[in-house]
């Protein structure tokens, strides 16, 4: 029975911090359901419970984002910045990566950490050299000047975690294909790269997951509507003054971050696999 009841109490602890998390985890999209289809009365009546519909959902919210805002085309706009970060970060992180974890030597490991401690400097200090480029390029207030410095911490990253998933690559392979009449590039392409998948899919998801959440420098080099971002565009023409339009932030958020948090979820197995892959070798 003593064993019986610490095998019950065991698993009643582990699926109640499993529900915990759980709840933890899915509030926040909970809250910004409600709070999108919440009429404004009761949004702002205090007497009413938070947590539920006190009065009819209404459609009002969605419905001013789409027609009375430029939300469409912030979406639009991160999604270009987006893919083009994501194909500029694979061009440049594969073969760093790959040279890096060929590199003979304890210098190959060096430079590693020394890339990936590019990627720790905080945006606050950088936006202030990197204006000065996007000046020289004659790129201010355009979308292809996030193009331009996004790529500055995606690929440091991006390379440092490629490293590590191309050394649990055997060379052994590439070797093989070089002895078949291969290249050194062509052994890349066409033995270590249909290996690395996991790895590749995690990059594209940690690239385009950063330039969606970045805000400061979007909010240094973009001024007119038309050309910011959806993490700009929300956060500036929905909060005007001490006016908060809450149900259109809400709504806005929500509509942006499910299509990543199903992105995850879709590729979970592969992005851990990419993520563990370079710790065992």
């Amino acid at each position: 029975m003593l064993r019986l009841a610490k095998k019950l109490g065991g698993e009643g602890s582990f699926y109640a911090a499993v529900i915990t998390l759980v709840v933890f985890a899915a509030f926040p999209f909970y809250w910004m359901l409600i709070t999108t289809f919440k009429a404004d009365g009761d949004l702002y009546d205090l007497k009413s419970i938070p947590y539920w519909f006190n009065t009819a959902p209404t459609l009002e919210h969605i419905r001013y984002l789409f027609t009375e805002t430029l939300f469409v085309q912030w979406l639009m706009n991160s999604a270009l910045v987006g893919l083009c970060v994501v194909a500029i970060t694979l061009i440049v992180a594969l073969p760093a990566g790959y040279s890096l974890a060929r590199m003979p030597g304890r210098s190959a490991e060096t430079l590693g950490i020394g890339i990936f401690l590019t990627y720790l400097v905080p945006p606050t200090l950088l936006f202030l050299p990197l204006s000065r480029v996007v000046t020289i390029l004659g790129l201010q207030d355009s979308l292809w000047s996030l193009v331009v410095i996004y790529p500055t911490f995606t690929i440091p990253f991006c390379t440092w975690l490629l490293m590590g998933f191309f050394k649990s690559v055997p060379r052994e392979i590439e070797e093989a294909a070089i002895v078949d009449g291969c290249t050194v590039v062509g052994a890349f392409v066409k033995t270590v790269l249909p290996l690395s998948v996991p790895a590749v899919l995690t990059v594209v998801i940690f690239a385009f997951t950063l330039t969606m959440q970045e805000f400061v420098y979007a909010l240094t080099f973009i001024s007119s509507s038309e050309e910011k971002p959806v993490t700009l565009g929300v956060a500036t023409d929905l909060i005007r003054g001490d006016i908060f339009y809450w149900g259109e932030l809400m709504g806005a958020a929500l509509i942006a971050s499910v299509p990543v948090a199903i992105a995850y979820n879709l590729f979970l197995d592969r992005f851990i696999s990419g993520i563990t892959g370079g710790a065992v070798k």
